[in-house]
């Protein structure tokens, strides 16, 4: 069994096809796929898409690119999405939530305040209701930790992460599990490929970010959740362990960062 812990599949790369791409998924044993929301109006496409393919689960968030048009009523509507979504099993975490440091218009200083407001208010969100985050974290490492230190959530997974074997220490620390996909399988990316090696095994988890961070097989094309076994391949191969166990170890590290998962595979 495999988990993906991290797939758009509701993005418009998808469209018509998002129930074929879940299937062919399946077959190649990836069981669950977590499709985080990134926006209050997708937040009921991502619900209807996890009800609608058996292998898919779904979380609520807003995600730090969609801040500059978010509004702050979105965050009680989010509340509210949130409330009415705990009897939903196919609902597992907030996410996909953070910041984002990396595209220019981001970080302007009125900006970074923004998505700052909008990443603490959502962990207020995930602390109310005991629920794990889908972190975005873009060259904003040590700002997201700081405001973790601060407000105590159960966990979650820094997804696709590439911060210092340091920064990595403490995300574990806090709790978290770390998201390793499409651009581990890059022989040039050397750092990230000595974090997958290096890290302990029982912090990773997989993901594709589909349809986004293709791997090396794929680049430049759309990234697909089927892609995961192969990714996980990769893994297996830096660590020198076999894809059975890459399997089963960071299958059950996914139902550890979001315990609700367990209760639809």
């Amino acid at each position: 069994m495999w988990i993906d812990t991290h797939c758009h599949l509701d993005a418009a790369e998808f469209a018509s096809e998002e129930d074929a791409v879940a299937a062919r998924a399946q077959q190649q044993a990836v069981n669950m796929i977590v499709i985080p929301a990134v926006a209050r109006d997708n937040f009921s496409i991502v619900e209807t898409l996890a009800h609608r393919n058996a292998n898919c689960t779904y979380a609520l968030g807003i995600h730090p690119i969609y801040v500059p048009q978010a509004k702050e009523e979105d965050l009680a509507a989010m509340r509210s999405a949130v409330a009415s979504a705990m009897n939903d099993p196919r609902f597992v975490a907030i996410g996909e939530i953070g910041l984002d440091f990396f595209v220019p218009t981001l970080t302007t200083p009125v900006m970074r305040e923004k998505q700052e407001f909008f990443y603490t208010e959502q962990l207020k969100i995930a602390r109310e209701y005991g629920l794990p985050v889908l972190l975005h974290v873009r060259k904003s490492q040590d700002t997201i930790l700081k405001y973790l230190r601060r407000i105590n959530v159960i966990g979650g997974i820094a997804h696709a992460f590439n911060g210092s074997f340091q920064q990595a220490e403490v995300f574990i620390e806090l709790g978290f599990k770390l998201g390793f996909g499409g651009a581990m399988t890059f022989t040039r990316a050397l750092q990230l490929r000595r974090l997958a090696t290096m890290l302990p095994i029982e912090s990773l988890v997989l993901e594709t970010d589909a349809p986004d961070i293709s791997p090396a097989w794929v680049h430049p094309q759309r990234n697909s959740p089927e892609q995961l076994p192969r990714i996980g391949q990769v893994l297996a191969e830096l660590r020198d362990m076999p894809i059975a166990a890459i399997a089963q170890i960071t299958s059950a590290n996914a139902l550890a960062a979001m315990p609700r998962l367990g209760a639809v595979i």
